[in-house]
């Protein structure tokens, strides 16, 4: 394993011989966040979830990090596995590491779905900001926020359980993991990469998302050549959980048949 590389917290799920799909997640969240996705994906696809650097079960290199340090991590944990080619799935700065991954090794990416993210996200201000709180006051400091913008008013009363497992993987996030990745978004554009992008992709948007609004998807959509682009509603960031029937079967839609 590369020096600078971590080694990352993975679970394989779904059949050894069946093509398989990676899903990376969101910032202050782990593996947990795509069990809406989980079942309905293995039964087609060998399932690759994983926690990122900082992060849930993986380790927590001192920062501050960057989104190629998230993609090079992602692929040494593929290359480990054997795995060569992948179709791949990212919400936020999961979907901002697959715009990386599918231009850098285009040769290897299938197909690709980006769900509520951006190919710049400032400013910066903003970031220094949640990179200081974290630091200063711990992770936790910052969960109202974090919540108010991952889910629309009335997911967020309706479902509390919901709330306290999405809150309790925040607050336990490493404050140095949390804040190394702040700086990854802080110093990210990927806007000239988005050309390279080659593999069929689909970009989903929340129609309520204050994090990463619908004008980023249509962006990004307008972008990659022959991209297909659609708006969730309602749904803030964390679409997949919001809407999980919505967005399985646009994701499931968009991913096709299992090859033969």
């Amino acid at each position: 394993m590369k020096e600078d590389t971590v080694r990352l917290h993975h679970e394989l799920e779904g059949q050894d011989d069946a093509p398989v799909l990676v899903l990376a997640n969101s910032l202050g969240t782990t593996l947990g966040m795509w069990d809406d996705q989980a079942l309905a994906f293995s039964e087609r696809f060998r399932l690759v979830r994983f926690d990122n650097r900082g992060h849930g079960k993986s380790p927590t290199p001192e920062g501050p990090y960057s989104i190629e340090d998230l993609g090079r991590d992602t692929l040494v944990m593929l290359d480990e596995l054997g795995i060569e080619r992948f179709s791949f799935c990212g919400l936020s700065i999961g979907g901002m590491v697959g715009m990386w991954i599918a231009s850098e090794v285009p040769e290897r990416v299938e197909r690709l779905v980006l769900l509520c993210t951006s190919a710049l996200l400032g400013p910066r201000e903003t970031w220094d900001e949640r990179i200081s709180v974290s630091l200063s006051d711990g992770v936790g400091a910052l969960e109202d926020r974090a919540l108010d913008r991952w889910f629309t008013p009335q997911f967020r009363a309706s479902r509390p359980e919901t709330m306290e497992r999405v809150g309790r993987d925040l607050r336990e996030t490493p404050a140095q993991g949390y804040a190394g990745c702040c700086a990854a978004i802080r110093d990210m554009d990927l806007r000239d990469r988005l050309g390279s992008i080659n593999a069929p992709t689909l970009v989903i948007s929340g129609s309520d998302d204050p994090a990463t609004p619908p004008d980023h998807g249509r962006f990004m959509h307008e972008g990659i050549s022959g991209s297909e682009f659609i708006v969730v509603e309602p749904a803030a960031h964390l679409a997949n959980i919001e809407q999980p029937e919505t967005v399985n079967r646009a994701i499931l839609d968009h991913l096709g048949p299992v090859r033969a």
